[in-house]
């Protein structure tokens, strides 16, 4: 649940940087080729850092999810390769059937 929420954020972090970004240019208060105003370059640079850090952020927790699921396999795995005393059980496995 923790995870759901803490990537949710990011998520929204994420659009918002690129709303800031995007805003003096969308709303309209950044003149087509005209100087940017102090309002646009405080939008670019705090939208385009909100954004790069939250893009960061989630490509670390995907990098680290996946990790874990691999791991996870690894795990599961070995346990299948171990008998039930524990022991590596050999290459051809236990015969279920016997020859009497």
């Amino acid at each position: 649940m923790k995870a759901k929420l803490g990537v949710s954020a990011l998520v929204l972090l994420f659009l918002g940087g690129l709303w800031l970004v995007a805003a003096p240019f969308a709303v309209g208060y950044q003149g087509r080729g005209a100087a940017y105003v102090d309002a646009t370059v405080n939008d670019l640079w705090l939208g385009g850092a909100i954004a790069a850090v939250s893009f960061v952020s989630l490509v670390i927790y995907a990098a680290d999810a996946l990790r874990e699921l691999a791991h996870r396999d690894v795990l599961i795995a070995e346990h299948r390769s171990e008998g039930r005393d524990g022991r590596p059980r050999s290459a051809a496995g236990p015969s279920r059937h016997s020859d009497s």
